[in-house]
């Protein structure tokens, strides 16, 4: 190797070393835990993140003698560093068989109720068939971007979008009115759409119009106006309230469906409920879609699949045409 060529292979092999060193020491919070994780002395550990922020110019580390903490820079960096090292660890597996065991760190993001409620046994099971993979899961109510985030896959519910991502249907997303058996015996079962308009209805703030529900009536879409004592963002809140007998949410049954097989909600209207969406997983098309990506979608649409443990209560209470053909 020419002297030039070696120098420019040392420089960025110690750009490697001191990013991944920077974020074990984030990942970690410790610089002593960081250095054990990379089996160094914690004086090599805090030299090299001192020489990147002087190479860097920056403060990536706020220090103090209790905790560590990112500086906005820092957190700029490191979910730079982190795409870096997983596009690397992907470049890798690229050219390795396809054929051989799934390993390495998987980035996934997710809504937060259907991880909690979801995902999470989920992913107990598929490790103990993957031991060799990891699970990075990053949960939140926003629409991340894959690419520039470095996440390997998102689940996402609804319409997609997003037309430069590989999506795979994992379950369908139905959606259910419900209210309690006490609320319904105490204010009367609405017998159109119409009808909520008299009713307490409770609302879901993450979406453009919180208080206007969408219903199909002969065949067409119509538009009804609700309100009611309480608004909030997060569908388990509202779900609760539901069973305590406040009123009707317009749920997901992958939020619901518990409570409806217990009966402690009651759905209504199947007739009039919009079609539904989809439960997603989406990938960047640029990607190599690597092993351990490919055996987590499979695992999530086998263990899901087309009528989900979720929708049980609410499809044995449709009427017999309005099932769908795979429910039997």
């Amino acid at each position: 190797m020419a002297p030039h060529c070696s120098r420019v292979y040392n420089n960025a092999m110690d750009r490697l070393d001191d990013m991944l060193a920077f974020i074990k020491v984030v990942d970690t919070k410790s610089f002593t835990a960081a250095a054990d994780r990379l089996n160094l002395s914690k004086s090599v550990v805090s030299r090299r993140i001192g020489e990147l922020e002087n190479r860097l110019g920056a403060r990536l580390l706020n220090r103090t003698t209790r905790k560590l903490s990112l500086t906005e820079v820092g957190q700029a960096y490191y979910e730079r560093c982190t795409r870096i090292l997983a596009d690397l660890e992907e470049a890798e597996q690229a050219v390795a068989d396809l054929h051989a065991a799934p390993r390495g760190r998987l980035r996934l993001n997710a809504p937060v109720s259907f991880g909690i409620m979801h995902l999470a046994p989920a992913v107990a099971e598929f490790l103990e068939r993957y031991p060799a993979i990891e699970i990075d899961m990053d949960l939140n109510d926003r629409t991340v971007d894959l690419v520039d985030e470095g996440y390997d896959l998102a689940v996402r519910i609804g319409r997609l979008r997003d037309s430069s991502l590989i999506a795979r249907r994992l379950a369908p997303a139905r959606i259910a009115l419900c209210a309690s058996p006490a609320y319904l015996q105490k204010h009367g079962v609405p017998e159109t759409p119409d009808d909520l308009a008299r009713h307490s209805c409770l609302l879901y703030t993450n979406v453009p119009t919180p208080d206007v529900w969408q219903f199909t009536v002969d065949g067409e879409t119509r538009n009804v106006r609700v309100s009611g004592p309480i608004r909030s963002n997060n569908g388990d809140l509202l779900r609760e309230a539901a069973i305590s007998g406040v009123g009707f949410i317009m749920s997901p049954t992958f939020l619901c469906g518990q409570a409806l097989t217990r009966g402690e909600l009651v759905s209504v209207l199947h007739r009039h409920i919009p079609s539904e969406q989809s439960v997603n997983a989406v990938y960047p098309q640029n990607r190599h879609l690597s092993p351990k990506v490919r055996v987590f979608v499979d695992f999530l649409v086998q263990r899901l699949g087309p009528r989900p443990y979720w929708d049980c209560a609410l499809l044995d209470t449709l009427p017999q045409e309005m099932r769908p053909q795979e429910a039997g």
